[in-house]
């Protein structure tokens, strides 16, 4: 075990890495923990508002996020600095990204149905930091062998390849594959050739005149949600909690 921790966590310095995950998915889990502790009126937690204004956790996220990223770049790669920085950064980052839906509304709609978009980032953020762990390159330049690495030519092409990929991964209305595209292309390639979602713009651009494949794109987009829609909102509600009526 020894061994496997050095090789895979210490030696290639991803152990800064690993805090910062572990801070960010135990910093969000607590969180929506306490926010629905407060929502059913639970516990000794309540809102922050000092003078009536109500003090959303994201502002401490901020303020953490910002300590850590400036810590980390001022202290170098390794060190107990390194550790403490990559620590306040995940948790700032939990803070954060638990009212995503917030900032993007810039409104409170923490408990309604435009909320459970935090919980698919948070969801996604975490695969993404994941594979990044387990030693995954964003653009696919892990899969390079070392004659290829010495080729600038090679890497600037494989790069720029699977990055037009991951593009028309999302101009199809695919945005998680497409991000998650980013680390392991295959994921962009294979929503990239897939059919594109009906109301995507890849669909309203070249799908105008194709009326078959309009057709063919409505049919397979009403199954695929029929087939995961619930589970995926079963899922965002189990861990963030469901939306109030």
């Amino acid at each position: 075990m020894g061994a496997w921790w050095y090789r895979n966590i210490l030696e290639p310095g991803k152990l800064p890495l690993l805090l910062a995950l572990s801070a960010f998915v135990l910093t969000f889990a607590v969180t929506r923990v306490i926010t629905r502790m407060i929502r059913a009126g639970k516990g000794p937690f309540r809102n922050v508002t000092p003078g009536g204004l109500h003090v959303h956790h994201a502002v401490p996220g901020v303020i953490l996020m910002t300590l850590g990223g400036f810590t980390a770049i001022a202290g170098g790669r390794s060190g107990w600095g390194t550790c403490l920085a990559a620590g306040l950064f995940g948790v700032g980052t939990g803070l954060v990204l638990d009212e995503f839906a917030l900032i993007l509304h810039l409104s409170d709609v923490y408990w309604s149905k435009e909320g459970t978009i935090s919980v698919e980032v948070v969801i996604l953020t975490s695969a993404l930091a994941s594979l990044l762990l387990c030693g995954f390159l964003p653009l696919g330049v892990d899969g390079l062998t070392p004659d290829e690495e010495q080729s600038r030519l090679t890497v600037m092409a494989t790069v720029a390849g699977n990055l037009v990929v991951a593009v028309v991964a999302l101009f199809k209305g695919k945005p998680r594959m497409a991000v998650l595209g980013m680390i392991v292309p295959l994921i962009a390639l294979f929503a990239a050739v897939r059919l594109a979602r009906p109301a995507s713009p890849w669909a309203r651009r070249f799908y105008r005149r194709r009326p078959k494949a309009r057709a063919r794109s409505l049919k397979r987009a009403y199954h695929h949600d029929r087939r995961w829609g619930g589970l995926r909102r079963r899922i965002d509600h189990l861990i963030g909690g469901a939306p109030s009526q």
